[in-house]
């Protein structure tokens, strides 16, 4: 029998509808909606906006003031019961007097993982979970592996010809997609935490990899993986706002103090061969809270991570034309 309503599947996913409102301002955190309805009627509602903000539960609390007492709650992701940046959201819920809290799944973050929900379910509030979970899950991928295994979830992203080609025969390299395509592209850096790439491209191509969306101000980091410090000092993405890491394994000190003249922030990892552990640099961006990773590169990094099984999701572009 299911424990849900047509009307608990409506309110929920208008949370969810909510919860998109925040998907390239609350990195590191992640994406939340959130209604409260009373007596058939949304009296509140609410998103997480940005990181150090009030959570959805919040703004939607403040919406509904008393309103909110005997209410149902819908909210996408568990309330968190952890002093983090912000108090915690179930305590906010047990002051305002709520009846009813429908989560669409549970928070993977250890400090939480079900104890948010236990907490209002022992203070006799009803509590169900697992209402639209996929959808919600959906929404966070990056925030639920990092939680999960410490490392981000990474999308890559390839344009090719109807011919399988990502390059001219002689290597050159240019656009072979749309407007239309490209503009894509900047919204899914603009939701990533992270846009990694190869010294290949940049020596190739020189690119800027940054968001280039009206009204769009927060760059995702750049990060460039450099064998050998190759990355030349002058590269167009150095004089862009937004930070550039570049992982290597070299330990020539005089090639990094160039970089980081030039504005670029250098991590040494252990050396793996002849190339970066791409594993290792998964797990050193996971500590540093990155959520999605953006791969923008050739073939060689990109097939290297796909056969290592390191990629969650391809995103292809597929040109109409023969190279």
């Amino acid at each position: 029998m299911n424990e849900f309503n047509d009307d608990d599947y409506a309110y929920m996913n208008r949370a969810l509808r909510l919860a998109e409102r925040g998907l390239y301002t609350t990195d590191p955190n992640p994406r939340v909606g959130c209604v409260i309805v009373r007596d058939g009627r949304i009296v509140g509602e609410g998103w997480h906006r940005r990181p150090g903000g009030p959570h959805a539960e919040i703004h939607a609390l403040r919406a509904a003031g008393d309103k909110a007492r005997g209410a149902t709650v819908y909210v996408t992701l568990e309330p968190c019961c952890h002093q983090g940046r912000t108090p915690p959201c179930s305590d906010a819920l047990l002051e305002a007097g709520v009846a009813r809290v429908v989560a669409a799944m549970q928070d993977p973050n250890p400090h939480v993982a079900g104890k948010g929900l236990q907490q209002l379910q022992e203070a006799c509030i009803e509590v169900h979970s697992g209402l639209l979970e996929a959808d919600a899950g959906a929404l966070n991928p990056g925030f639920i592996q990092r939680m999960r295994t410490g490392r981000p979830f990474v999308r890559n992203k390839l344009a090719m010809s109807l011919d399988g080609r990502t390059a001219m025969g002689s290597g050159e390299s240019r656009w072979i997609t749309s407007e239309a395509a490209r503009q894509d592209v900047h919204r899914l850096r603009a939701r990533s935490s992270a846009v990694v790439t190869g010294v290949g491209t940049i020596l190739a191509d020189d690119p800027s990899l940054n968001v280039r969306l009206d009204g769009f101000e927060r760059q995702p980091l750049r990060v460039v993986v450099d064998t050998h410090l190759s990355m030349p000092d002058t590269a167009r993405m150095l004089k862009l706002p937004g930070r550039t890491l570049v992982m290597t394994c070299s330990d020539d000190s005089g090639a990094r103090e160039r970089l980081e003249r030039a504005g670029a922030e250098v991590i040494v990892l252990p050396y793996c061969g002849n190339a970066v552990d791409m594993e290792v640099v998964l797990d050193t961006l996971g500590q540093m809270e990155v959520n999605e990773v953006l791969v923008e590169t050739g073939a060689t990094l990109g097939g290297a991570m796909l056969r290592a099984g390191l990629i969650d999701e391809m995103v292809l572009y597929l040109a109409p034309i023969l190279m």
